[in-house]
């Protein structure tokens, strides 16, 4: 024979609407806590993060020195939509995929090929 017990709701002792409203406000709170925290440490500095990084690659123009996220460093020599041509050596180029840049410095720095 199975053990069964019928399951009851509890009866509350005189709580009001408003006792029971702040109660699960208070025990909500945690978990809106932990939420705004998380906002703050991680969503928003990646939001900036990539502001920036659009900025970036929306300000790439011939005779800068590029990095990629594969580590190649060479001076842009074309500029498209998508992607970029960089001289990574004395006529050597190579197209990259402009989202995969990960620095971008002004055409007065020195380049690897020169």
């Amino acid at each position: 024979m199975m053990f069964e017990s019928p399951a009851f709701a509890q009866a509350t002792n005189g709580g009001t609407a408003a006792g029971s409203t702040v109660s699960s406000l208070v025990s909500f709170a945690p978990l809106i806590l932990v939420f705004i925290i998380f906002y703050v440490l991680m969503i928003r500095p990646q939001q900036k993060r990539m502001k920036e990084h659009q900025a970036m690659l929306g300000s790439v123009k011939p005779r800068d020195i590029a990095v990629t996220t594969g580590g190649l460093i060479g001076k842009v020599t074309k500029v498209d939509e998508n992607e970029i041509e960089l001289e990574i050596a004395k006529d050597v180029r190579v197209r990259v995929v402009k989202s995969m840049l990960s620095d971008l410095r002004p055409h007065g720095a020195k380049a690897a090929n020169d």
